[in-house]
């Protein structure tokens, strides 16, 4: 039994091999003179961009900081001291209220029993994402 188990296994990894030697030649890599000869034809077509058409490059910031490490280090020291700065990853804008009307439970619940009453709530397991039996 052990012999026709490692037989089988040995078929297995042999196949295997096989099969990725098949794929590896199949998608061999192109020669130097073939992607010249596409490049070429994309050239002749106008498919490339031309050199100074592309997309510009970001500008980098002109802008010099007014203040030395040392005083930017104070500033934030003292800030820590009056309790200014946010806690860390709590630093962005703050988030706007809701502005649509404000119901509070009772009303809430009011409501979903009287949807319930009327057949407008769709029952566990039917809804349109429910699975097929």
């Amino acid at each position: 039994m052990k012999m026709k188990n490692a037989l089988t296994v040995v078929a297995a990894v042999a196949a295997a091999m096989f099969a990725q030697a098949t794929f590896a030649q199949a998608s061999a890599p192109e020669s130097r003179a073939e992607v010249k000869a596409e490049t070429k034809a994309a050239n002749k077509k106008g498919e490339i961009t031309k050199p100074g058409e592309g997309v510009a490059p970001m500008e980098k910031t002109t802008r010099k900081s007014t203040k030395t490490k040392a005083e930017r280090k104070a500033e934030t020291r003292a800030a820590a001291k009056a309790h200014k700065l946010a806690p860390a990853g709590e630093a962005g804008p703050a988030a706007e209220p809701s502005k649509g009307p404000v119901a509070n439970r009772a009303e809430v619940k009011a409501e979903t029993k009287a949807a319930n009453k009327k057949g407008e709530i769709t029952k566990p397991g039917e809804g349109p994402d429910a699975p097929k039996k």
